[in-house]
C-alpha cells in the first residue's frame, strides 16, 4: 500500500514537472531548435524567401570557400574579437578589486559603473554615434582643444574596428565588473589573513589567492563575453550608415549574413554564412572549455 502511494506521488511529479517546464520547451523548439534546423536545410538551397527554395547541393558551402568576403569578414570577426574581449575582462577584474575594497562612496560608484547595463543598446550606440562623429562629435571637439586634427572614428576603414570595441567595452564593462565582484566577495578572510602570517604582499595575495579562486567567474565572464563579441551585429547596425564607403572593409561575419539575407535577399546563401558563424563560435567556445581546465581552479 505504501509503496503504490510512493508511486503515485513519484508520477504525480513527473507529470507536474513536465507541466510546468513545458512552455520553455516549446519557447526552445519554436524559436531555437526549428529554425536552427531550417537554416541547415536552406543552406542547401537557392532562395529568395518568397518562392520555394530550390535545392543546389553544397554550392553555397564551395562558394562561400572561395568568398574573399567572406573570410575578409571573419578576419574582422576576430579582429574585433582580440581587441574587445581580453581588455574589457581585465578592466572589469580591475576595477572590482578596486571596487572590492573598502572605500568611502563604494556603493555610489558600482551604480554608475553599471548603469550603461540598464540602458538599451540602440540607447548607447545612437549616443556614442554622436560622441565619435567626425564633423560635429564632442570626442573631436575636446581632441581639437589639444591640437590634434579631425579623426574619422566611424568612416575610416582602420579605425571603426577600434571604435566599436571601445564602445562595446564601455557598456560591458559594468555587467561583467558586478559578476567579477559577486566572485571576489566569496573569497574568505582567512585566506588573505593566512598570507599576511605568512609576509606576502598585495601582488603575491592577488596572484596566489585572488586570481585562482575568482577563476571560475572569470572563465564565465571570459566566454560569455567571447561568444558576444564573435556575433556582434547590432552596434555596426546602428552606428554604421549603410552608405559609409569603409562598410566592406569592416563588416563581421553576423553583418554580412543580414546583408545576404535581408538586403540582397538570398536566403540560401546567407544561411550558410550564418553556419559558419555557428561554427567557428562552437570552435572557440570548446576550446575555452578544453582551456579552463589548465587555469580555472574550483573549491
Amino acid at each position: 500500500m505504501r509503496v503504490k502511494s510512493v508511486n503515485k506521488q513519484k508520477a504525480s511529479n513527473y507529470f507536474w514537472g513536465y507541466v510546468m517546464s513545458a512552455p520553455s520547451i516549446i519557447g526552445l523548439m519554436i524559436l531555437n531548435i526549428i529554425p536552427f534546423f531550417y537554416t541547415i536545410y536552406l543552406s542547401f538551397t537557392e532562395s529568395d524567401g518568397l518562392s520555394a527554395p530550390t535545392f543546389v547541393g553544397v554550392e553555397n558551402f564551395t562558394r562561400l570557400a572561395s568568398d574573399s568576403e567572406v573570410w575578409l569578414s571573419v578576419m574582422n570577426t576576430l579582429y574585433y574579437t582580440v581587441l574587445s574581449v581580453p581588455l574589457g575582462v581585465f578592466l572589469s577584474l580591475l576595477f572590482a578589486v578596486f571596487l572590492n575594497n573598502k572605500i568611502k562612496g563604494v556603493s555610489i560608484y558600482r551604480t554608475i559603473y553599471f548603469l550603461p547595463m540598464v540602458v538599451a543598446p540602440a540607447a548607447i550606440a545612437m549616443v556614442w554615434k554622436w560622441i565619435l562623429n567626425s564633423q560635429y562629435g564632442i570626442l573631436n571637439f575636446l581632441l581639437s582643444k589639444l591640437g590634434i586634427d579631425n579623426i574619422g572614428w566611424l568612416i575610416n576603414s582602420k579605425m571603426i574596428i577600434p571604435s566599436l570595441a571601445m564602445v562595446t567595452i564601455w557598456s560591458t564593462l559594468g555587467y561583467n565588473l558586478i559578476l567579477i565582484l559577486a566572485g571576489l566577495k566569496n573569497i574568505p578572510e582567512t585566506y588573505y589573513e593566512a598570507a599576511d602570517i605568512d609576509g606576502a604582499n598585495g601582488v603575491r595575495k592577488f596572484f596566489h589567492i585572488t586570481i585562482p579562486l575568482v577563476s571560475p567567474m572569470l572563465f564565465f565572464v571570459l566566454i560569455t563575453s567571447l561568444m558576444a563579441a564573435l556575433k556582434q551585429f547590432d552596434y555596426y547596425y546602428i552606428m554604421l550608415d549603410p552608405s559609409n564607403p569603409a562598410i566592406d572593409k569592416t563588416q563581421t561575419i553576423l553583418y554580412l549574413f543580414y546583408e545576404y539575407a535581408f538586403t540582397i535577399n538570398e536566403k540560401g546563401y546567407a544561411s550558410a554564412i550564418v553556419l559558419l558563424a555557428f561554427v567557428i563560435i562552437m570552435v572557440f567556445t570548446a576550446l575555452q572549455f578544453w582551456m579552463q581546465k589548465k587555469w580555472v581552479h574550483y573549491e
